[in-house]
């Protein structure tokens, strides 16, 4: 099948527009469905979850190698592998250690098992970190130093920039150094998480005369990890790392001692917080407590620069009980994600994607009055193409109007510095009933969390953390506002925001994401009751439209996906095509499987770790996965089921993941407005169908394979082709 037929198009269906499946059908001989736990269904193999998150940065570090991407932006492409993988270390790789450790597999596997996966994912992550590094050296830095952006190495250095080097070094480092020479008295300092650090070896004997010959040196934490080079010594956009004006003036910390050897080493500890459910009684002062801890934390991984001696490396490895397969050796920087401060601050932003603005929905531009818009029509709003902006005027329309009573929110990612949560703080000032879910354990937010959940409980806005074992990943806000009726009674009118990503308006420059604005009387009854059932712990009343998990989400999937194995059945029209970041949870999958048996037609867009095989023979032909991977990144959850023509559309929080299903506080939305119903399939399922530029298609081995164009001029990149839609102003890559 050519790749043409293997998408879909757009089609008129009423008044709305709709996803037609193009594939052809043959009920007859489609093979009888099978029940989920067959055991065809239930024995078949399913993607390592491992692997599948090292193929998602296997295609983002494509990015970096790809010319047509911007230089700057190639760079950036790198500095995100590097920060996945430090992520994926922290936790994932951390998940196995432990396992391993105490020797408890998972169920279903055995400890033989755990050890030859484990073995595997530390193959491929070894031949990824390398390739990572080749791509820096070979492609990446090169390239940038032609275009007039260097990152002038110690073996580059004139004269006159050696001695801004030292100058710098004696001036900003040097005072912040403190050399521990291992002895007895001096034992092995605590390295923190992820730190940069320097072990170095001696010649001679110290100052009272013994052999000493191993030393330690942190690098400071405030300085920072790229220096720009001063105009009088280097072309513009010269820049140099901190860890090389180190290492070329190691020697001046161990006076009357020679450096015979060293080498710049970071160690990566286990993330994760744990806290005994029986007993915290205080969620976010045991947070305060645990939160110090993850610096220190067992260790997992060891980075060494490449030409690090292996008597220094093996040292390392036995202080952190740590194996030679654990140990990754950088032909580089070791902290190579801290170099995305050198992309903001390369003056020279014609390597850099272009910038752009985004633009407002129709049904905005046309009212100044942002709740008076709502009122009159659900908006919806796709970033980063259209504005965040009217999400933050949406708050601070509530703390200025007077008629607006009580704000509730939940937050979940906000940053350190946020306009929305400042209005929510004045808003409980002003004396309106704020409510604020602040979730406290958002993985690497849990600090910023803490300190504006104290700053709204100073203003006297009602803050609780959620629900504790289950983390509040849903995102909501819900203003009421005393309002007229026809028959002049005050009443409290309800206005809603339902989003799939955080409330940061950052991150909304940067991620896909749909916000809906909306007064659906039913919509904006369910968000109450979720309020309700986080706040006060009670059963959640019976909903209308929303999802709600752990309660009702995982069943209604199955069921959506269940309906369309009966029309299928039944020679109806059957079509699934869902977009998620993740798709690993196994009942779905098997739910999945099924339905392909049945006829179903599904396409599954997963940005990240799929654990579903496709096109296996006997088990799911009907089933296309793909990934986008591109200048922005994947994040809004959309979910398309036919159901005989009604053409369901739910927009979500959650991945189709366990710990989505059963351990957080998540929500998916119906979009009932038929206009915007067709806009989220023209804007948000059909451009990632029809890619041939940022799209991955994944095969029934679990490779993937970049998809191209079939003609030059006729390329087809869903998120240019979105910017030229829906943006204000913008200059396209050609």
């Amino acid at each position: 099948m050519n790749e043409e037929s293997s998408h879909s198009a757009v089609t008129k269906f009423g008044d709305a527009q709709t996803i037609a499946p193009e594939r052809s059908r043959e009920v007859a001989t489609t093979p009888p469905i099978m029940p989920e736990d067959s055991p065809k269904i239930r024995d078949a193999p399913l993607i390592n979850r491992e692997l599948s998150q090292l193929a998602f940065n296997r295609r983002v570090l494509a990015l970096a190698q790809d010319p047509s991407v911007p230089l700057l932006e190639r760079l950036r492409f790198l500095c995100i592998v590097s920060s996945n993988l430090d992520e994926f270390f922290e936790i994932r790789i951390a998940g196995l250690h432990e396992q391993l450790r105490v020797k408890t597999p998972p169920s279903g596997m055995t400890l033989h098992d755990l050890k030859a996966s484990f073995a595997l994912v530390s193959d491929e992550t070894h031949v990824l970190v390398a390739e990572k590094y080749r791509t820096l050296n070979e492609q990446v830095l090169p390239q940038l130093a032609a275009a007039g952006i260097r990152l002038i190495r110690r073996s580059e250095r004139n004269a006159e920039q050696r001695a801004w080097a030292a100058d710098y070094f004696r001036r900003e480092v040097k005072p912040l150094l403190t050399p521990i020479g291992l002895d007895p008295a001096h034992p092995f300092p605590q390295v923190v998480n992820k730190s940069l650090n320097f072990i170095v070896e001696l010649t001679g004997r110290d100052a009272f005369g013994r052999d000493t010959s191993i030393a330690i040196i942190k690098a400071p934490r405030l300085l920072p990890r790229v220096i720009p080079m001063p105009k009088e010594v280097a072309p513009d956009n010269s820049f140099v790392l901190l860890s090389s004006i180190m290492h070329a003036h190691l020697s001046e910390m161990f006076a009357g001692r020679e450096v015979v050897a060293y080498s710049q080493f970071r160690v990566t500890r286990d993330a994760d917080l744990w806290f005994d459910e029986e007993e915290v009684k205080n969620l976010r002062q045991a947070l305060e407590g645990e939160l110090p801890q993850r610096q220190f934390g067992l260790a997992v991984r060891l980075e060494v620069a490449a030409g690090c001696p292996p008597h220094l490396a093996q040292l390392l490895l036995t202080q952190f009980e740590l194996q030679e397969y654990d140990l990754y050796r950088c032909d580089g920087p070791v902290n190579l994600a801290r170099m995305s401060v050198l992309i903001d601050e390369a003056d020279l932003d014609e390597h850099k994607y272009p910038a752009f603005t985004p633009a407002l929905p129709d049904r905005l531009s046309e009212k100044t009055d942002v709740l008076a818009a709502i009122k009159a029509h659900d908006v919806l709003l796709h970033h980063p193409y259209q504005s965040f902006e009217p999400v933050v005027e949406f708050i601070r329309k509530a703390v200025d109007d007077p008629d607006v009573v009580a704000i509730k929110q939940t937050v979940y990612r906000t940053g350190v510095n946020s306009v929305l949560m400042e209005a929510l703080i004045e808003a409980a000032r002003r004396g309106k009933e704020v409510t604020v879910v602040v979730e406290l354990l958002a993985r690497f937010d849990e600090e910023a969390n803490i300190n504006w959940a104290e700053r709204l409980e100073e203003a006297g806005a009602q803050v609780v953390y959620g629900v504790f074992g289950l983390k509040t990943h849903a995102k909501l806000a819900l203003l009421l506002r005393r309002e007229k009726d026809a028959a002049g009674l005050t009443r409290l009118q309800p206005y809603a925001h339902l989003g799939t990503g955080n409330y940061h308006p950052r991150t909304a420059r940067q991620y896909t994401d749909f916000g809906l604005l909306t007064t659906h009387p039913e919509i904006c009854a369910d968000i109450n009751e979720v309020f309700l059932h986080i706040t006060s712990l009670a059963k959640a009343n019976r909903m209308r439209h929303i999802w709600l998990a752990p309660f009702t989400m995982h069943r209604h999937v199955l069921e959506a996906i269940r309906r369309e194995s009966r029309h299928a059945k039944e020679g109806k029209p059957a079509r699934i095509i869902a977009k998620m970041n993740a798709l690993i949870e196994e009942a779905v999958i098997r739910a999945l499987y099924t339905a392909s048996q049945a006829g179903v037609q599904i396409d599954l867009i997963v940005r990240a770790a799929c654990s579903l095989r496709p096109q296996v023979e006997g088990i799911s032909e009907n089933i296309r996965v793909r990934s986008i991977v591109g200048q922005f990144l994947e994040h809004h959850r959309i979910w398309y089921f036919k159901n005989d023509g009604h053409d369901d559309v739910y927009l979500s929080s959650a991945d189709w993941m366990g710990r989505n299903f059963f351990r957080r506080i998540e929500i998916a939305f119906p979009v009932l407005d038929r206009e915007l119903k067709a806009r989220v399939i023209d804007e948000g399922l059909a451009p990632c169908l029809c890619d041939d530029c940022d799209a991955w298609e994944l095969a029934s081995d679990g490779s993937y394979r970049r998809l191209t164009p079939k003609a030059r001029g006729q390329e087809r990149a869903a998120q240019q082709d979105l910017l030229r839609r829906l943006a204000e102003s913008v200059k396209i890559i050609s």
